[in-house]
């Protein structure tokens, strides 16, 4: 069968203006800087501190009653060099528990960021911290919601003790409205 010429040469005026098309869409693209690749800064330097597996004392504070402690483990590596991925495996209050989290630095904000979750909540916890070196003191707060869906807010400080120890406390507000330590984990960087 035979393709009549009228047909021939729309499908050919169509492959034409395809192929221009083609060549202009390159063009465009070379002519496009490339997006620079995100190098890490002296912020993610900070960050690096926590790489490696380390031992965790867990004790939980509950006013009026005696410390719950118990053991678990933090595992944390860095993604692309720009944040910092963290799981905790262990206990709380006698039940297994398990928390992820990640931490990034925020040019914009000249804060770090981070996100946390786990398997005694089902909501996501958002916060901003900030580095005193003179201290090596991370300070900073998180806020999420509570089991009845109402937002509440956390401070939390995490002291350097040297390259393989470090302190992390929490604190919450009371029913009083003064803020009170509510976990304290003590850690030791496996070797």
């Amino acid at each position: 069968m035979r393709m009549p010429v009228r047909v021939m040469c729309v499908v050919l005026a169509g492959l034409a203006a395809a192929g221009v098309m083609a060549q202009e869409a390159k063009k465009q693209e070379a002519a496009q800087p490339a997006m620079p690749m995100l190098k890490p800064g002296p912020e993610h330097e900070i960050l690096k501190m926590d790489v490696g597996v380390w031992d965790a004392t867990v004790e939980m504070i509950i006013q009026g009653a005696s410390p719950s402690t118990s053991k678990a483990v933090e595992t944390n590596k860095m993604l692309a060099g720009l944040w910092l991925v963290s799981d905790f495996k262990g206990e709380m209050m006698n039940q297994p528990f398990e928390g992820h989290g990640v931490t990034g630095y925020d040019p914009n904000k000249k804060k770090y960021v981070g996100t946390w979750v786990d398997s005694m909540s089902t909501g996501l916890n958002i916060g901003e911290s900030t580095y005193d070196a003179a201290t090596r003191t991370v300070t900073g707060t998180m806020e999420g919601p509570d089991d009845t869906g109402k937002m509440m807010s956390m401070r939390f400080v995490t002291q350097y003790k040297g390259d393989n120890a470090k302190t992390f406390t929490m604190y919450m507000k009371g029913p009083d409205g003064k803020e009170v330590p509510t976990v304290k984990i003590n850690y030791r960087r496996r070797k």
